[in-house]
């Protein structure tokens, strides 16, 4: 038996099945961090004046702009992914599903070295809370852009069968897994002001 609502709309929702369950989830992560980012607030607020510990005392704000256009610039090759696949050209899908993971490697790279300085400097999550709270919220989203670049790899490599016998159907999963990966970028957003200029 065919799954239902795999590339038409659903009635009651007006989205396919698996936008809608990726929106859900989505929702789901949007409180996850929402917490973290909560309780990056009343932490520092609460803190005793003169006792809070800045970013910009520690961390390296032209490596984090680096990595920002990285992961903008991402997005960007994404919804081109998703483009030429709407427009029935596999061979553009496939180079900019394939510069999307570059991306997501030059992001995890930046990081890479950003986190390997602070541990030769003796800057760990125990320092101080400030540095506690930045490696959780960077850890955890680095966790997602590994988590979207397996999806994003499968989508490029295995995945991409499905093209041939239903396209429409694997540019809806392209679609759903743009979705996370602007997710993934929007966090990234809101991370980089807080954590580093503010």
């Amino acid at each position: 038996m065919e799954i239902p609502y795999t590339v038409e709309a659903r009635p009651d929702t007006g989205v396919f099945n698996a936008k809608l369950g990726v929106w859900l989830f989505l929702a789901s992560e949007v409180m996850l961090f929402g917490a973290l980012f909560s309780s990056y607030v009343l932490l520092r607020t609460g803190a005793p004046a003169g006792t809070w510990h800045h970013g910009r005392e520690f961390l390296n704000v032209p490596l984090a702009t680096l990595n920002t256009i990285i992961l903008i610039a991402s997005s960007v090759t994404m919804v081109m992914s998703w483009a030429s696949l709407k427009l029935n050209d596999f061979k553009k899908y496939r180079i900019y599903m394939g510069l999307t993971l570059l991306a997501g490697v030059g992001f995890l790279v930046v990081k890479g070295f950003e986190y390997g300085h602070k541990f030769e400097i003796g800057l760990l999550p125990k320092t101080n809370t400030f540095l506690a709270i930045y490696f959780t919220l960077t850890g955890l989203h680095g966790l997602h852009v590994i988590g979207g670049m397996i999806l994003n790899g499968y989508f490029l490599g295995p995945g991409s069968k499905m093209f041939k016998t239903q396209p429409e159907r694997f540019t809806n999963r392209v679609e759903v897994a743009g979705l996370y990966w602007h997710f993934v970028d929007l966090v990234w957003i809101f991370l980089f002001p807080t954590l580093y200029l503010l």
